[in-house]
């Protein structure tokens, strides 16, 4: 079905790589915010877990409506988190253990406080500042209802209108996401000229990378027509009547952007050696995974999401669905499938596959919600993640989905500081239970996340038991069964092998044959019985605990 990569892969084809939301991951200086000085202090945690790199949420100078996502300076670190000074030390201690450090870079959109949109709002229709952003006239006699239909991933209108200085109501300004996330006009040079410059500035402080942000979003059809369909980063990308794409998602023309993009990369690329190989990470919620592989093409980014097998069901059919349809894709265009299970932005799936299978995956659980069975979403995921790691290919990893961590399923409304709570009129409680921050010490002021009791986010009370220091060294648990997972998966070199998916029924049945030769037995039970193992089989890693030689329901195995 897949066939092993090029015997001198380079290290992202098969890199794992660990996602640090800054906010939630250490306080250093006790505001309950987490920041860059905290993560250098933990990155030696990182280096044992035994993952290749990190990625890290942005931490740019920003008004933090959208937790970073709206940027006012690209090329400076926000005081909540540090400094320049600070962001170089990260790069150098994470380089000194081994580490790669990848940077989230949000190009659709600036902050409404960026210098630009504050020129643009002064300058007045017609005006060159304006035209670095999606300003347009309203419809109506009076210019009084917005360009078109189209509605705000976060929930209300995408369009805002604005006043001009003599207190008149003026143009409107797109929007996909929030207000204040004005989206810029990729169509115009400058733009294109800016972001150069940014992607050279932080390749020249030593970032081995960039994921990009709404990678699928910065071109817009021509003339923005109308959409009928709810606005939805994580949907289809098609009108259901007529099949025709989203005018604001995955256009021909982000393409171009991104082949310029891998030049300037390429171009800071060691010529006699892949180890410096600098990279760019897509997210773009596209599918069919055939579109989805366009950008991951050789000239394009290095590595995409893939949100497919993040949205499968817990099923067999699904799962062997899944991994047949994303390896033909991406092996289509010599690029490798990047596995995840997690992010910032989804439910975690400790939590997600507690839900019951005929519930539609959620976009954030609380108060007054149905629950999810903590006991099975976390032996689902624990074998969904064993499942996932023994794959060819990349993978990432959500911080402390290490420890089994579930979303805070019940954290009070008032709490809540993502703005899609808001905008969506308090129907789609959002991201924020995903977010909380970490537990490491449970004795310790808010878990041994900062000095302090406060924390941006309040944390569950089952973080407590679920804290790093309650499970370091102990048998069984789930940051052992990680760091098992990772150091198997590189002394096997299970990411370069070639993948071969037996059998059908309830048992998803794969085979990893690596570089060597030899031969790893993957199997996940997803039925309602045990299932018998091979005969003779050495067992090297099991998710649960394997009783009289059978496999129990949502258990994964690896076996040779």
């Amino acid at each position: 079905m897949h066939s092993a990569g090029p015997d001198d892969a380079t290290w992202w084809r098969n890199a794992v790589i660990y996602q640090i939301y800054p906010r939630s991951w250490v306080d250093h200086d006790g505001d309950g915010i987490g920041d860059l000085p905290g993560i250098v202090e933990r990155l030696p945690y990182l280096r044992d877990l035994g993952v290749d790199a990190v990625w890290l949420s942005p931490f740019y100078v920003s008004p933090q409506a959208d937790a970073g996502y709206d940027v006012a300076d690209y090329r400076d670190i926000d005081p909540l988190f540090g400094s320049l000074a600070d962001a170089d030390r990260l790069l150098a201690r994470a380089h000194e253990l081994g580490i790669r450090v990848i940077v989230d870079l949000v190009p659709n959109h600036t902050s409404d406080e960026h210098p630009w949109f504050r020129a643009a709002l002064a300058a007045g229709p017609g005006s060159p500042e304006r035209e670095r952003y999606m300003f347009r006239d309203g419809l109506g006699e009076h210019g009084e209802q917005p360009p078109n239909n189209w509605e705000s991933v976060f929930g209300g209108p995408a369009w805002t209108r604005v006043t001009d200085a003599d207190g008149t109501p003026g143009q409107w300004y797109l929007h996909l996401f929030d207000p204040k996330q004005p989206d810029l006009n990729w169509q115009l040079s400058q733009v294109r000229e800016e972001f150069e410059s940014i992607l050279r500035f932080w390749l020249d402080r030593g970032v081995d990378g960039f994921r990009v942000d709404v990678a699928h979003g910065l071109i817009k059809e021509a003339g923005l027509p109308d959409w009928s369909e709810h606005l939805t980063m994580l949907g289809s990308g098609t009108d259901a009547a007529d099949e025709r794409r989203a005018p604001m998602w995955d256009q021909d023309g982000v393409h171009e952007i991104y082949r310029t993009w891998r030049q300037i990369l390429d171009g800071y690329n060691a010529t006699d050696s892949s180890v410096a190989d600098r990279v760019m990470c897509a997210e773009a919620w596209v599918t069919p995974a055939e579109r989805a592989a366009r950008y991951v093409r050789p000239e394009e980014f290095h590595q995409a999401f893939n949100f497919d097998f993040l949205e499968t069901s817990w099923t067999a059919a699904a799962l062997r669905a899944v991994i047949e349809s994303s390896y033909a894709a991406n092996d289509s265009v010599g690029a490798p499938t990047t596995w995840v299970l997690s992010n910032h932005d989804v439910v975690r799936h400790a939590s997600r596959l507690g839900l019951s299978a005929t519930d539609k995956r959620p976009n954030g659980i609380g108060v007054g919600d149905p629950q999810p069975d903590a006991e099975l979403g976390l032996r689902r995921a624990r074998a969904a993640t064993a499942l996932m790691l023994a794959l060819p290919g990349g993978a990432y990893l959500y911080q402390g989905e290490e420890l089994g961590l579930p979303d805070h399923t019940q954290m009070p409304d008032e709490a809540r500081q993502d703005p899609t709570w808001e905008r969506s009129q308090h129907t789609e409680r959002g991201r924020d239970g995903c977010r909380v921050p970490m537990p490491w010490e449970k004795a310790s002021p808010a878990y041994g996340f900062g000095p302090s009791e406060h924390t941006w986010l309040p944390q569950p009370e089952s973080y407590a038991d679920l804290a790093v220091d309650q499970q370091d060294g102990v048998d069984g648990s789930t940051l052992e069964l990680y760091r098992s997972m990772l150091r198997l998966r590189r002394e096997l070199r299970l990411g370069e092998g070639s993948l071969d998916l037996v059998g059908d029924g309830d048992v998803v049945t794969l085979v990893n044959t690596t570089p060597d030769g030899g031969a790893v037995r993957v199997i996940t039970n997803l039925g309602t019985t045990a299932a018998p193992l091979p005969d003779d089989a050495e067992v090297l890693l099991t998710s649960g605990p394997v009783v009289d030689d059978a496999l129990p329901t949502d258990t994964t195995v690896w076996v040779r």
